[in-house]
């Protein structure tokens, strides 16, 4: 924690609560010394001589060690900054989301944090260099939208007379008006904030922008990771960091595409059900322009999806009982996501609460334009960021007793990723989606990760273009152009990451198929549940090793 003084704040640690996470090159070469040296203290330990859980434990500790270490040998062919996120957005979304202020001294800790904003920029900028002189660079059109996004952090007051509040200014504010102090220590904490604000975050945030816009003008065309030294190592490392198999990219892509054409039939069957006359494709232009599937672009449409998804999240936690029988404590709240970081972010995603539930898990949905966020998709993704999904699996894993730590944030994004998607299809088994137009925005939600597979690796392994993977999924999902225009772009920002959800779901299901077959009348669906939640994220292969013990056991 010490080392990471973000994480730190997340999990609600006060450790270095005034610093920012090194990125400088010296800070990550330590940490991979760490790592090794890490896992040569771990040979110390005779792991015959452990318990079953600690031999869990133990074996996730040494995979996780050698995947980092693995990952560090690509360590400037990842991104350190892009378009979807980076530390341009970082700053601001960490400051009002993340750093609480309930005394004098946390209020101080964000005025360093302020400050502070110098280095951490200056070493991001020595990471940009790095990439630029081994040609690791972002596509030229994705530089663009990072200068956008950090002219939209330093726009308004104190940064400039444009007569609103910049939006770090406006939380500040806020924060320490509901602090109990004086007059006068209030107005020195304000005093200070905006010193900092106009004297050290505008000009970091001005040098950051600089850079970012001398490296676009070297910036090429070429989307994937293949135009890179290495580019086809580095892909199948992330496929492998993704999905934690041993999957290749080919064979991912022709999972995709059977997949593609399997939910397509299922969908005929609904357009039949409603009564559509006209093929599937005029099914989707129709799902994707009837207004009756929208709600409008303005603060009451806005609203109106937010009451409603909330509405749905509250039904469905009624009902958790009938399908688990460990539930999280920590509190679940949904949220815009925030105006400055609204027009780069992703569709929606979820931020998890710290151990001691002093912050709601929130379930953020991007409405910037409600064009890309149809009613009828709603269901599916209240299901998957919210409960049954990720707050079900990411609170009860923070939540844990009797596990290390590091077990409760272990990356694993398949196990994550692919829970969020197996409890978008978990619903319908429990009678939800009574509308056939919601079916089949769940069916649309898989589409969508089934065409991910397809276009991911089009984009990073097969040379596609933006554009032609863009068009790939307006011809085949309902979604809009500017929602597969965003797809698209997350995906060459974030290399192989999109594979994860369906291969993830696919293996649950398939170990959850395999457990009820196997057990028969003593398969208890309450049971296989909390077994695949209890010991926090895993690789899929660990995942199926504690079902076959599960299995095992029940036959003793």
């Amino acid at each position: 924690m010490a080392r990471s003084p973000l994480t730190a704040s997340y999990r609600g640690i006060k450790i270095n609560n005034d610093k920012w996470d090194s990125a400088a090159e010296a800070s990550q070469q330590e940490s991979r010394n760490i790592l090794e040296q890490r896992l040569k203290d771990l040979a110390r330990f005779d792991r015959a001589a452990l318990s079953e859980s600690e031999q869990l434990s133990y074996d996730l500790y040494k995979l996780d060690l050698e995947r980092q270490i693995a990952s560090d040998e690509f360590r400037h062919h990842k991104f350190v900054i892009h378009q979807f996120r980076g530390p341009h957005t970082m700053v601001a979304s960490s400051l009002i989301n993340i750093h609480r202020v309930g005394s004098v001294k946390d209020a101080q800790d964000y005025i360093v944090r302020l400050n502070n904003v110098s280095t951490l920029f200056a070493e991001v900028i020595e990471q940009l260099e790095i990439r630029e002189s081994k040609n690791l660079l972002l596509a030229d059109w994705q530089y663009p939208q990072m200068v956008q996004s950090s002219k939209n952090i330093i726009s308004g007051a104190p940064f400039d007379d444009s007569g609103e509040d910049s939006t770090i200014w406006d939380d500040f504010q806020s924060k320490v008006a509901a602090l109990d102090v004086s007059d006068s220590e209030r107005e020195q904490l304000l005093s200070d904030a905006r010193k900092a604000l106009v004297d050290v975050v505008k000009p970091a945030y001005e040098q950051l922008i600089a850079a970012l816009e001398q490296q676009a003008e070297k910036a090429s065309g070429d989307d994937g990771v293949w135009k890179f030294k290495d580019g086809e190592a580095f892909y199948a490392e992330r496929l492998n960091w993704f999905t934690t198999t041993d999957l290749s990219a080919d064979e991912i892509h022709d999972i995709g595409l059977q997949e593609v054409a399997r939910i397509h039939e299922e969908m005929k069957s609904i357009k039949q059900q409603v009564g559509f006359e006209g093929s599937l494709s005029d099914f989707f232009v129709f799902m994707r322009e009837d207004p009756r599937f929208y709600y409008p672009t303005t603060d009451e449409g806005r609203e109106q999806y937010l009451a409603e998804a909330t509405a749905l999240i509250e039904i469905m936690r009624e009902r958790l009982p009938e399908q688990f029988g460990v539930l999280p404590k920590a509190e679940l709240i949904v949220k815009r996501v925030e105006p400055f970081r609204e027009q780069s972010a992703g569709k929606a995603f979820y931020q998890g609460p710290p151990p001691d539930g002093s912050r709601p898990g929130i379930y953020y949905a991007n409405l910037y334009n409600m064009a890309d966020m149809p009613k009828y998709q709603m269901e599916a993704l209240a299901y998957h960021e919210g409960v049954p999904g990720h707050h079900m699996q990411r609170a009860i894993s923070v939540e844990l007793d009797g596990i290390p730590e590091f077990q409760k944030y272990a990356s694993f994004t398949a196990y994550t990723e692919g829970w969020g998607l197996y409890t978008e299809q978990l619903p319908k088994e429990m009678g939800f989606y009574e509308d056939p137009y919601s079916d089949f925005g769940r069916l649309a939600m898989e589409l969508w990760r089934a065409c991910r597979l397809v276009v991911d690796t089009g984009i990073h392994s097969k040379r596609w273009t933006r554009e032609e993977a863009i068009d790939y999924l307006v011809e085949n999902t309902p979604n809009s152009l500017g929602d597969s225009t965003k797809a698209i772009e997350r995906y060459i920002a974030m290399p192989g990451q999109a594979t994860a959800y369906l291969i993830g779901k696919l293996k649950i299901v398939e170990l959850r198929e395999k457990a009820r077959e196997a057990m028969g009348e003593r398969f208890d669906i309450r049971q296989f549940h909390d077994e695949v939640l209890k010991d926090g994220p895993v690789p899929l292969s660990v995942l199926e090793q504690k079902i076959d013990a599960m299995i095992k056991a029940a036959s003793a």
